[in-house]
């Protein structure tokens, strides 16, 4: 997990969400709607919950730009992700976690929706792209549940390894239901 600039991280998200749209495009409206025995949600509730941790996410990163605009510009636009951070990225590839409650899907959402506000939601990252490229956003942070206290940039590279993750969960599930 070595980026060199915000445009490979950026860019890493985009091959993430691009391999999730994939994956979601083919999944069968009974696909969609069965439990994978190892599985406590469906195929649309982890579609669900992808999208509200990616709309909380930009949340998150909007606030803590904000408060980097209070600075100077950075000379070193490097994103700095921290050694605890990727140690914590390597650990929970491994573990199955609990969701908080304020992104536990409600049951209610389509793929297609769910779709619909990721795609939404990758434009409102786009427009603040150009601020992680001045403010660099490795001052402030905001706790993460597994994570703990993390950047604007730590958040960035989480919201791809969040969406792989849970496309890698979608396939297993869509693998056990053939």
């Amino acid at each position: 997990m070595e980026f060199n600039s915000i445009t490979d991280i950026y860019s890493a998200n985009d091959a993430a969400r691009r391999k999730l749209l994939e994956v979601l495009n083919a999944v069968s409206d009974d696909a969609a709607a069965a439990s994978p025995a190892d599985e406590n949600w469906t195929i649309a509730q982890i579609a669900e919950h992808i999208a509200a941790v990616n709309e909380g996410t930009f949340r998150i990163c909007s606030k803590l730009l904000g408060k980097s605009q209070q600075s100077e510009p950075v000379s070193d636009l490097r994103p700095l992700v921290s050694s605890d951070f990727q140690s914590r990225a390597v650990e929970i590839h491994a573990m199955k976690v609990e969701a908080p409650e304020r992104v536990q899907p409600t049951g209610d959402v389509s793929i297609a929706n769910s779709i619909a506000r990721l795609e939404e939601n990758r434009k409102k990252f786009e427009e603040i792209k150009p601020q992680f490229e001045m403010f660099g956003g490795n001052e402030e942070t905001f706790p993460h549940p597994f994570f703990g206290d993390i950047t604007a940039v730590e958040w960035l590279v989480m919201a791809g390894g969040h969406e792989s993750r849970h496309t890698r969960q979608i396939v297993r599930a869509l693998e056990e239901l053939r």
